[in-house]
């Protein structure tokens, strides 16, 4: 078996399910449809999103992840953005897509 470094074989990379009840999730995908992550394992990381904030019925926020095709644009594409943000995550804080970009311009 070779490592992931040493083969040429990208599949590890990603797949599409056609038989999915649920393809394609996401509208908008304009190259290979990598359904790998199906659940975004930066759900509770932060991330440039796009995503909107909501409150649950236990009075929690949440993400809502259903605009953001980041993880399933391409198989190649997806994984290297997927891996990128895993590198140094940071567990997301509840705070709305552009409440952390006018905290980041004021250098908070």
């Amino acid at each position: 078996m070779q490592t992931r470094d040493a083969t040429a074989n990208e599949a590890y990379q990603g797949f599409t399910n056609h038989e999915c009840p649920f393809y394609p999730c996401h509208t908008g995908v304009k190259r290979a449809f990598n359904c790998l992550f199906c659940y975004c394992p930066l759900i509770a990381y932060e991330c440039p999103g796009p995503y909107r904030v909501y409150t649950d019925a236990h009075g929690l926020r949440r993400k809502d992840c259903s605009e953001c095709r980041l993880p399933h644009e391409d198989y190649r594409a997806s994984w290297s953005f997927i891996q990128k943000w895993l590198e140094r995550p940071m567990t997301w804080g509840g705070m709305e897509l552009d409440a952390r970009e006018r905290q980041a311009a004021r250098g908070s």
